[in-house]
């Protein structure tokens, strides 16, 4: 694999980034489940179990799954230096102020020295208190604190690999996040793209984590390879999507000529574009009926000057936005639930309207949005169902869950 090759959110899937869910959740307890973006605890085990049938649907289809922990690993392998420098600016990241706890947690680290993937896992799953050695003597703070205290907190979100990055065309978006223990995750995908061999000087980067404002991979969606869609929602600035505009529309190898900026609800169940609109074939989407509209939207061109823009506010329905983007006389809209209010809500709630398309008309939802499921199906296309008991309690589906790195083009 050389580089990044994603034109569409329909082209047949090719290769795909996932991280199997790990630890990390082990670490979740009821009191930081609001800090660490839950609302409930995953059985791991399980969890393990349904993610891992989500690999094996994408395999069975001629999907290449690689996953972030694995390649994580062979950046850190490729010298001593880039391993030290990516452990101590982790340390740095987790919020590690006091000179005695960098050096106590570098230290335990290092134990890890021989086993590169574990060392990167134990980066995901975070650190209590007794796995460190410490005298509760020489700290007034060990003193008074729990052995079981964190003291770097886990990353149960990791799992959801759509959002700390995002493939635009031949480029990628490293996102500065909208919280801050997500923001930590996007440490990984700074390594990849600096240091990998399959992506070093082989991608564009439109976007970078260290710039002011945020915006997440769930907001960004490739329409076509000329327009490319964005909410602007609870976890995306408008100063991040202007700043992703100009920088796209500078640089010579991109190929989009259009940005749209969606206006959706600030809310956690429409908590990025892609809860509540996805593709799924040439000529359809599914959406949640509360995006319908009349909506707002920003169409974003090229301006005259050197990183110039020109804005137009748009007031439509989807359906106009989407048939005009893709030169279509016609799109049709599936909803989340189809016209039972109470069930379009349940099922949005565990993502009905967050599907991955792995290749035009096929595409892989979660089981239990059943009356969502059975309309797809009624509309002729090729629905995969993945369990999603623990899965779901993450709030995110099969697209949050994955990021394609090669589709075909269309």
């Amino acid at each position: 694999m050389q580089g990044i090759h994603v034109k569409s959110e329909i082209g047949r899937l090719r290769k795909v980034l996932l991280h199997r869910p790990g630890r990390e959740l082990l670490n979740l307890t009821p009191d930081t489940l609001e800090r660490l973006l839950f609302d409930d605890i995953p059985f791991l085990e399980a969890a393990q179990k349904e993610h891992d049938a989500f690999a094996k649907a994408l395999k069975d289809h001629g999907v290449e799954v690689f996953y972030l922990e694995d390649m994580v690993a062979q950046v850190l392998d490729l010298s001593h230096d880039i391993k030290e420098k990516f452990i101590r600016q982790w340390i740095e990241e987790a919020g590690i102020c006091t000179d005695l706890y960098k050096k106590k947690i570098y230290d335990y680290m290092m134990q890890y020295q021989g086993n590169t993937k574990e060392l990167v896992l134990k980066t995901m799953e975070g650190i209590v208190l007794k796995e460190l050695d410490y005298n509760k003597n020489d700290s007034l703070v060990d003193l008074m604190s729990d052995p079981s205290k964190l003291v770097v907190d886990p990353m149960p979100n990791l799992y959801f690999t759509r959002d700390p990055f995002a493939c635009i065309g031949e480029g990628v978006s490293l996102n500065h996040m909208y919280s801050v223990t997500r923001n930590r995750e996007t440490i990984y995908g700074e390594y990849l793209f600096k240091y990998h061999p399959d992506f070093k000087g082989n991608v564009d980067q439109y976007y970078d984590r260290y710039h002011a404002f945020h915006i997440e991979g769930g907001d960004i969606l490739n329409i076509s390879d000329k327009v490319l869609a964005v909410g602007i929602s609870q976890r995306t600035e408008p100063d991040a999507l202007e700043l992703l505009a100009k920088n796209i529309f500078s640089n010579k190898n991109s190929t989009i000529t259009t940005i749209l900026g969606f206006d959706i609800p600030n809310s956690r169940a429409f908590m990025h574009l892609d809860t509540v609109f996805t593709q799924i074939d040439y000529d359809k989407f599914t959406v949640h009926p509360g995006i319908l509209g009349p909506l707002r939207v920003y169409k974003i061109v090229k301006g005259q000057g050197d990183r110039e823009i020109r804005v137009e506010v748009l007031y439509s329905d989807l359906e106009t936005i989407l048939e005009e983007s893709l030169g279509l006389n016609r799109v049709e809209l599936i909803k989340c639930g189809g016209e039972d209010m109470i069930a379009a809500e349940r099922e949005q709630w565990n993502d009905g309207s967050n599907t991955l398309c792995i290749a035009p008309g096929s595409i892989i939802t979660y089981e239990r949005n059943t009356k969502t499921n059975q309309l797809l199906k009624d509309k002729g296309l090729h629905v995969i169902e993945i369990p999603s008991a623990e899965l779901s309690r993450g709030r995110g589906g099969p697209r949050c869950m994955s990021m394609p790195l090669e589709r075909e083009n269309l």
